[in-house]
């Protein structure tokens, strides 16, 4: 029996969206039905500022100053903020990622997908899409999502097949038999007959009689959807299926030939693709197979916007890279399109993540680094006598990680005391110090300057009265001072937090050095971090996660087992609708026995 399919798609859905014009003009409009709060609450998360979290919303930051009067000296974890809800998101240069076709919902109490599905009239698969990061964990009172701009809700499209009859004309030729004709029609001769019975079983050469023909037709109809409460609700609980890819596709852009950085800057980039490339063959001796294409992007975006009209990275399972800003927005908004995992790699001062959720961001946000490491200064030494050493015009003032320790300290009511630096900072420093507990002493300032004031004293201090314990609390930027005051960092039980840490004595280290050096034929370039390093780590935790994992590996992020030699690798998402920020955390331990320990902090 002949078979003929054909879609009657644009007619019934012509005829749908006439009633559905017929339904709007003849009741009243659902957005106005629709109940649109002009305020919601946004509560304060560990590391947020003001800016950011305007950012997120689209909105200025006066505008949160005004409805926040308090906001304005500080925010406090899990501080409740009013937000005005705005029909339109802001675009801006700093925010273009700002979606005006979204408004913004806080989750109630004992509210559930299903209500919020109705509330605003708008399928709920509509609302995950919109907000990739909610499941049943994130999807709790006083969280934020995005709601789609719609009112209108969607219906489903169902095809059904249905059979209809056709008699078709056809003109006998001379050696047509029953037979050829049957074959050729998919027909039977008692079917033939029965439609044509003056021919009475014999044919006639140029005689015009009717073939029986059948037809299926597939119509597309518009069906209100209609889900149950928990049909709704247990879509939170769907997992994404593992999308393995036997081959990965990774594309690396950097500015090799940026002429507006010095070669200095440049040589740091090299070294930054020269460590990937460590990452890429290591992980391809273990087995993974790995397509690496290396772009230039030099300075501004016009490279980039050729490689991306030049349809290079739109089958991509990964880009990595971009420097400046413009690059960087550029490159999240073409990976957002194409549903492309795209690595910022080496900077933390770019937005796309509170608004793309194909970012992931390896640099922490020093708001993040300062919020984790007060806490984790909190947990390692609430049974101290802690005391904030102050200096007088200090260059590298560290006043924003002072005050957030100082908002923490409070918050979990441990005690700290305060202290400028004078000439009389030994007696004054003693006396501050107790038989009872060990002496926690933080600087204000991360210089080194600061550093040759006080180390020298407080070893005397130390050697003098070791009853009181005395250890020192420091930053990142002591990695650098290591040549100089290493031996005072073991006297003095020093502890330093960083994002990033490579103990040059560790095995792992120092065969990381011999194998650059093999392949390169020179030495890492002596910069905090390596950049060299920083390349391995990034390839070698993406590459291998996303291996592992599946490309989806966003659903198991922090469930990767990656080594790494110099930075460590924790991602937490900023929102319901965000993408990722790396918030992984070292505790770095000068012990007096002259070992080293390092600890990284992800809670």
């Amino acid at each position: 029996m002949k078979r003929v399919k054909f879609f009657a798609y644009v007619i019934i859905l012509m005829i749908h969206s006439m009633a559905l014009t017929a339904q709007v003009s003849s009741t009243p409009q659902q957005n106005n039905q629709t109940k649109v709060d002009d305020q919601f609450q946004h509560t304060v998360e560990r590391g947020q500022t003001v800016y950011a979290i305007a950012t997120m919303y689209g909105v200025g930051v006066d505008e949160i100053y005004r409805l926040n009067p308090e906001s304005k000296v500080s925010i406090q974890l899990g501080a409740k903020l009013i937000i005005p809800q705005k029909q339109k998101a802001i675009i801006t240069p700093a925010n273009p990622m700002a979606n005006p076709e979204y408004i913004f919902h806080t989750i109630k109490p004992r509210e559930t997908l299903y209500a919020v599905r109705i509330k605003y009239d708008i399928p709920a698969e509509a609302i995950l899409a919109a907000n990739p990061g909610l499941s049943t964990e994130t999807f709790t009172i006083g969280k934020t999502i995005r709601i789609p701009h719609s009112s209108i809700n969607e219906d489903v499209i169902i095809e059904n097949t249905k059979t209809i009859h056709k008699n078709t004309p056809y003109k006998i030729k001379k050696k047509d038999t029953f037979y050829s004709i049957c074959r050729r029609f998919d027909v039977t001769k008692k079917q033939i007959i029965e439609l044509n019975p003056k021919i009475k079983g014999k044919l006639k050469a140029g005689a015009t009689i009717l073939i029986p023909e059948k037809f299926e037709i597939v119509v597309a109809e518009p069906v209100k959807k209609q889900e149950s409460e928990n049909e709704i609700n247990a879509l939170l609980t769907q997992k994404d299926v593992i999308n393995k890819a036997s081959v990965l596709n990774v594309s690396l852009l950097l500015p090799f030939t940026n002429t507006k950085t010095t070669s200095a800057r440049t040589a740091l980039y090299i070294e930054y693709y020269e460590g990937f490339l460590l990452a890429v063959d290591s992980l391809k001796n273990l087995g993974y197979s790995i397509n690496l294409s290396v772009y230039d992007t030099g300075s501004g975006v016009q490279q980039i916007k050729k490689i991306i009209n030049e349809h290079k990275l739109q089958k991509e399972d990964v880009v990595i890279g971009g420097v400046e800003n413009a690059q960087i927005n550029l490159l999240a908004q073409h990976c957002a399109s194409n549903k492309v995992k795209y690595v910022i790699p080496l900077t933390s001062k770019n937005d796309d993540v509170l608004s793309n959720a194909y970012v992931f961001q390896v640099n922490t946000p020093q708001a993040y680094l300062f919020s984790k490491a007060s806490q984790a200064a909190c947990s390692l030494f609430k049974d101290y006598n802690i005391v904030i050493l102050k200096f007088k015009n200090d260059r590298e003032e560290k006043t924003q990680f002072i005050e957030t320790l100082k908002m923490e300290l409070k918050q979990q009511n441990i005690a700290y005391k305060e202290l400028t630096h004078s000439a009389q900072f030994t007696a004054n420093i003693s006396a501050l110090c107790s038989l009872d507990k060990p002496t926690l002493i933080i600087p204000s300032t991360a210089s080194s300057v600061a550093l040759s004031k006080i180390l020298s004293p407080l070893r005397t201090l130390k050697h003098s009265k070791p009853k009181f314990g005395l250890t020192l609390f420091g930053y990142p930027e002591w990695q650098t001072y290591t040549n100089d005051y290493l031996e005072d960092f073991y006297a003095l039980n020093t502890y330093i937090y960083s994002y990033f840490y490579a103990n040059n004595l560790s095995s792992e280290v120092k065969n990381f050095y011999q194998y650059y050096k093999k392949w390169y034929s020179k030495n890492l370039i002596a910069t905090y971090p390596k950049y060299g390093m920083l390349g391995f780590d990034t390839g070698f935790y993406f590459l291998k996660t996303m291996h592992t994992q599946g490309i989806n590996f966003e659903k198991n992020i922090n469930k990767a087992d990656s080594e790494n030699i110099q930075t460590g690798f924790f991602f937490e998402r900023v929102n319901n609708w965000g993408g990722f920020i790396n918030t992984n955390l070292f505790i770095v331990h000068f012990k007096p026995d002259y070992t080293v320990t390092k600890t990284a902090v992800n809670q």
